[in-house]
């Protein structure tokens, strides 16, 4: 009885069914997030909105302090904070003031308690910026980095909304500069890049003389080459076997690489559910690398798409692997930022026949056999209607969903392309109750953005005729999808899903536990990225899914260890040795170097004294046979001090724990 009430309390604050039940699975979260909507539902008085429990559930999940929980909840229910961004910063003050009492002004003024900015002041901070760097605008014109005028803008007003920031950027760039002409849409001079890049390529290379990860390296580098992969060269698409052409498509390429220029454009596009694993790091290097390689440019885009799975902290984790690894994208971009287009396409979907709304449930869609909709053939301004009042939330979750008239290629009928959904989104809020699939977003978003080279795995070729079908049924580019295989790892769970569900059981920490192979656990435990980046480069690019043995990533990370950390010595389990006829009368200053396999990279001083530790396992007084270290009548050197010790006595009595030995140069005499 107890849970039904809990699962009832949280669909209430906005979770799905299925979210509010995985909740339950974690005893701490859920008490924690039980107790956070009864005490805001006192100080309310009435019943919580969906906002509201969206950041309910974000102080639950991420508290690690129970005593604060009631400061923050209050300030929550009395919409004090009232944004994600107010509430990161509060969870931040509370774990870095862990002591009380809790300074209430100086909380409220870092958390931006009660600031309110004025469209008048973010059009005062954008123009001091853009004076700051009018001279340079000026020249580069519509070529200039907008988004260093939008992040010192939004230095100035922290608490300011970000799409007000950048509309006023964009409102005043224009006055200054007006539309943008020919010219701005040329391609830009690349001032000879290329061969300045061959050449640190061969500086890296001249670098690691006999280096195995530098020739791999390089090896990546040629298979990204477009040559080598046979891709299709920008604005030629329609030479792409299996490309769909209409009576436009040589417009739109033309006016594509008026655009681009020519320039090969890819993109990351993960989703926000999840943080990223050793087989993403494969898609990183490849959209990332390929770019890289011929000149081109990347962009991070989050298919942030499914508000019920997404958390702040995944848009974060993702970010910062992409730059772990060494890659920085072009621009950061979200599904979410093209919403309003999205809903427009669907529209003229619909007018154009192609889309309409269904009313099958959720079970009666699944698999591939699936009955044919009662409703394909219902009128288009019916079906316009009906997709309005799903916009305005007059269904419920499941009762509506719109579908596109087309057969995919492994013959799923009539994909959805929206469904309903009353979750708050990360960074839209309760602005939308729709929210589009994966079969109707990610040819569109790439075709916003203008990808040359749409590189997806395996799984997703039975997509490609969806993602040409939609793109040529509205008139727009169409970009080439690129199907490559995955990569996995023997004895390791890969898949985001199935991770969750070993966090969530508490079978793993986190996402960060060493056990795991997500990047984050690869990175605490001192795996170096570029042992990663190598990884990748061994696999190569291949069609086929491959599956690595763990050890051969191991491997990887010994070559980059072996050039890049310094050697250290540590004697983990001592045994205590005292050198009886110890040739010096102190210590002597041992020279050790560093790097064994190459002293050029300098030494490092260790004491040689009369008193010095092994490990217990390298002394035997009864060896097995093959026993290789010291014992009786078996001398061994010590390493990098060019002597010999023999056993001569061993004491077992408390005050000296240890055999006792002869020191002697090699080859001499005791």
């Amino acid at each position: 009885m107890a849970a039904l009430d809990s699962l009832s309390l949280f669909t209430g604050l906005g979770l799905s069914e299925h979210k509010a039940r995985e909740t339950l699975k974690n005893t701490a979260l859920s008490a924690q997030l039980r107790e956070a909507a009864t005490q805001a539902q006192q100080t309310l008085g009435s019943t919580i909105d969906k906002a509201t429990g969206t950041l309910l559930y974000g102080l639950a999940s991420r508290l690690r302090d129970p005593r604060r929980l009631s400061f923050l909840v209050s300030y929550i229910a009395n919409k004090k904070i009232h944004t994600e961004l107010q509430l990161s910063a509060a969870l931040e003050y509370v774990r870095s003031h862990p002591l009380d009492p809790i300074n209430t002004e100086d909380f409220e003024q870092e958390c931006g308690v009660g600031v309110m900015v004025t469209p008048e002041q973010i059009e005062e901070a954008v123009e001091a910026a853009i004076n700051r760097h009018r001279p340079q605008l000026l020249e580069e014109r519509y070529r200039f980095n907008m988004g260093l005028l939008m992040g010192e803008a939004r230095a100035m007003l922290k608490w300011a909304d970000g799409k007000m920031i950048k509309h006023e950027v964009d409102m005043q760039v224009l006055h200054l500069l007006g539309p943008k002409t020919e010219t701005d849409l040329e391609k830009k001079p690349k001032l000879s890049k290329a061969r300045p890049e061959e050449k640190d390529w061969r500086t890296a290379k001249d670098m690691m003389e006999n280096g195995e990860a530098a020739d791999q390296a390089h090896s990546l580098m040629e298979q990204l080459r477009g040559e080598a992969l046979k891709f299709h060269k920008p604005g030629e698409n329609y030479k792409t076997p299996g490309y769909v052409t209409t009576p436009h498509t040589m417009d739109l390429l033309k006016q594509h690489l008026e655009i681009t220029g020519g320039q090969v454009r890819t993109r990351f596009p993960p989703e926000p559910n999840g943080i990223l694993h050793i087989g993403h790091a494969k898609a990183i290097n490849f959209n990332f690398g390929y770019a890289k390689a011929n000149n081109g440019i990347c962009f991070l885009r989050f298919d942030d798409t499914n508000p019920e799975k997404e958390e702040a902290k995944f848009f974060t984790a993702i970010y910062d692997m992409v730059a772990w690894l060494g890659y920085s994208p072009y621009k950061v971009t979200y599904a979410s930022d093209y919403f309003d287009q999205l809903y427009a396409w669907a529209v003229e979907l619909i007018r154009r026949g192609q889309a309409y709304v269904c009313h099958q449930r959720g079970e009666e869609l699944k698999g591939h056999n699936s009955l044919p909709s009662p409703w394909r053939d219902r009128p288009v301004e019916e079906s316009l209607l009906l997709f309005e009042a799903m916009r305005k939330g007059k269904f419920a979750e499941g009762e509506a969903t719109l579908r596109m008239k087309l057969v995919m290629e492994d013959g799923k009928m009539d994909p959805v392309a929206y469904r309903v959904k009353y979750t708050p989104h990360h960074r839209t809020g309760d602005t939308w109750c729709i929210y589009p699939t994966y079969d109707y977003t990610h040819c569109l978003c790439d075709s916003i953005e203008h990808i040359t080279h749409s590189l997806c795995t395996k799984e997703f070729q039975a997509r490609r005729s969806s993602y040409f079908w939609l793109c040529n049924a509205l008139d727009v580019y169409c970009p080439v999808q690129w199907e490559y295989g995955r990569l996995n790892l023997h004895y390791a769970v890969v898949s985001k899903r199935k991770i969750l569900q070993l966090v969530a059981a508490g079978a793993v920490r986190d996402w960060d536990d060493p056990r795991l192979f997500t990047l984050t656990a690869l990175r605490r435990r001192g795996f170096p990225p570029e042992a990663i980046n190598n990884f990748c480069a061994r696999v190569g690019v291949t069609v086929a899914q491959t599956t690595m043995e763990p050890h051969l990533l191991e491997a990887c990370v010994r070559d980059v260890l072996n050039d890049t950390a310094p050697r250290a010595m540590a004697v983990l389990e001592p045994l205590q040795v005292v050198i009886t006829n110890f040739p010096a009368t102190k210590s002597l200053d041992i020279q050790v170097p560093n790097f064994p396999a190459d002293e050029t990279k300098g030494f490092h001083q260790v004491p040689f004294g009369p008193m010095v530790f092994i490990e217990r396992t390298d002394f035997k007084e009864e060896p097995e046979p093959g026993y290789k270290r010291l014992a009786w009548g078996q001398p061994v050197g010590l390493r990098h001090t060019g002597y010999v010790i023999e056993l001569q006595n061993v004491v077992k009595a408390p005050r000296l724990p240890g055999p006792q030995w002869l020191c002697r140069e090699p080859g001499g005499d005791l």
